[in-house]
């Protein structure tokens, strides 16, 4: 009976926002934004993703297979994220231990990678405020103003086809109604995220936005996160396959064998040790 009722209601929800994005004329890519299209579909996500659930935390494991030029290797992941912004890698293959850490913004701490042979550096911050990360559910928590000192400005762009698939696309960058003019332009484009769902079942089927250099935060590298084989957990949709392209090139490739909420993670988790 609460199986049917979760699915009747989903269905709602979905019903209500395929009506508004049938009836609300589209906006142009200027209007401003948080239309009725746009909230509409962020929250048919929201309920198909199992996100009404109180999450905090998140820790996904599995295999990964990590490819960069002429590397090739396979291995075993953990991921780790906070609602409310931030998260890290630890990757163990057969050259050595990789992580990235990415504390949240508002922690003020910078983030950082690692590699083999004591290798290490910063993660430019101009880099921690682009990545959304690999876990739909935050992504779309965030888009959707759930998480505090996040605003997004989101647009409904439309019903179009992506890699032969019918998608609905949002677009949607971060306000920062501290800076000036000039600065928050910048900012808005370093944010700048395109959000791809599955018309028939509003799961997010794709993720693009833009890296850097370290150096130089004006060139743009595109970065795309593909997600498939959706699977509940405990009652949230999860993807169990998560592929990263930077530049059109497959970077990493993940298959998650777990995925574990609410385990108690802290801001200390997202620092070096």
């Amino acid at each position: 009976m609460r199986r049917r009722s979760a699915a009747l209601a989903l269905a709602s929800v979905l019903c209500s926002a395929l009506l508004l994005v049938a009836q609300t004329p589209s906006p142009s890519p200027t209007a401003n934004a948080n239309s009725a299209q746009a909230l509409a579909v962020l929250q048919g996500a929201l309920v198909a993703l199992g996100g009404r659930s109180v999450l905090s935390d998140v820790t996904l494991t599995g295999n990964v297979q990590r490819i960069a030029g002429s590397d090739d290797e396979s291995g075993t992941f953990t991921y780790k994220a906070l609602r409310t912004g931030g998260n890290r890698y630890d990757f163990s293959f057969p050259s050595g231990a990789r992580s990235e850490i990415r504390p949240p913004v508002t922690a003020g701490v910078e983030g950082t990678w690692s590699g083999p042979e004591g290798r290490s550096g910063p993660i430019a911050n101009h880099d921690l405020i682009a990545d959304p990360g690999i876990f739909p559910t935050f992504v779309v928590f965030g888009l959707d103003g759930l998480n505090p000192g996040q605003t997004f400005v989101v647009t409904f762009v439309g019903l179009e086809t992506r890699n032969g698939l019918s998608v609905y696309h949002l677009s949607a960058y971060q306000q920062f109604p501290q800076m000036s003019d000039a600065a928050v332009m910048f900012a808005q484009h370093l944010t700048q995220t395109e959000l791809y769902l599955d018309p028939a079942t509003f799961l997010p089927v794709a993720i693009h936005f833009y890296t850097h250099p370290d150096d130089n935060a004006l060139v743009d590298a595109p970065v795309e996160l593909v997600f498939s084989s959706y699977r509940s957990v405990g009652g949230v949709q999860v993807p169990f396959h998560v592929q990263k392209y930077v530049n059109n090139s497959l970077v990493l490739d993940l298959q998650i064998q777990s995925a574990v909420f609410n385990s108690g993670l802290s801001a200390s988790t997202f620092q070096v040790q």
